[in-house]
């Protein structure tokens, strides 16, 4: 490789590196002080530790609420991420493959909900499902999410690529719209779906200030929720830490399996 192009080649990726590495950090910070379980914390030198203690993860793991929390979101993120994307596909393709009065109208007001900042919906979102008897509840807890403005742009966007040709076809072989969805239309969304599943599934998983709001009893807590209530709890920094890494894993784990699709949805999407 002649000099000159090395040294192009060296600069653009530099850049690159350098991201990466604070990128990386605080997860390395993470790892390392979760494993100086015991031990006084003095940094910078607790950075680069001579022994790994990986009693903390045993007594995170062994914490009578760590098991609950990890259920509550495991519920809270799996059921919301589902619903989102059926309802958010549905509306997508009446959207994009439909004709009705008010069409485009009513599209593009839902999209402008983007351009409001959640925390000013979050009073009145408070107080309606207050009204409704959902506080402390499941059903209290996923419903406001279900209405994702993202996910239905996103969705809308890749279904108005599907060719026309094929729904006219299914058509004409007698199949309902129902059918047209599920049999024609949605196999070819897959990519999307998967693509914003991890989007709407992190969402989720990582989300702090609904369930700061209406979750009362702490038995109901979710993990983000519940790792702010260890520090009131004077606990050490390596438990606080080793349970933010289990925290942190299975969202990790989910990405890696579907990240074929998450990469090919998000080149495919760009494309469009």
């Amino acid at each position: 490789m002649r000099p000159g192009k090395r040294r192009g080649r060296l600069a653009a990726h530099l850049p690159l590196a350098i991201v990466a590495v604070v990128t990386i950090f605080p997860f390395y910070v993470m790892i390392v002080l979760s494993g100086q379980y015991g031990q006084a914390v003095s940094l910078p030198g607790s950075l680069f530790p001579v022994h790994f203690n990986w009693g903390a993860y045993a007594a995170a793991l062994s914490h009578g609420d760590v098991g609950k929390w990890a259920l509550n979101t495991l519920i809270y993120a799996g059921v919301s991420t589902v619903l989102v994307l059926v309802f958010a596909s549905i509306a997508a393709y009446a959207f994009a493959k439909r004709r009705f009065f008010g069409q485009r109208m009513l599209f593009w007001t839902f999209i402008s909900m983007l351009m409001v900042p959640y925390q000013l919906t979050l009073i009145p979102q408070f107080i309606l499902i207050s009204r409704l008897g959902g506080i402390d509840t499941y059903w209290g807890l996923i419903v406001p999410t279900l209405a994702n403005a993202q996910a239905l742009f996103l969705m809308r966007q890749f279904i108005a690529g599907v060719p026309d040709e094929l729904i006219e076809a299914s058509r004409i072989d007698g199949a309902g719209e129902f059918r047209t969805f599920a049999r024609i239309v949605l196999p070819q969304t897959k990519p999307i779906l998967a693509t914003l599943g991890v989007f709407v599934f992190l969402w989720h998983w990582n989300d702090f200030l609904w369930p700061l709001v209406e979750i009362r009893s702490p038995g109901h807590d979710v993990l983000t929720v519940g790792l702010y209530s260890l520090q009131a709890q004077n606990i050490s920094l390596a438990l606080t830490m080793a349970a933010a890494v289990i925290t942190f894993v299975p969202i990790f784990a989910l990405y890696l399996a579907l990240q074929r699709y998450f990469i090919r949805g998000v080149t495919l999407t760009g494309m469009k």
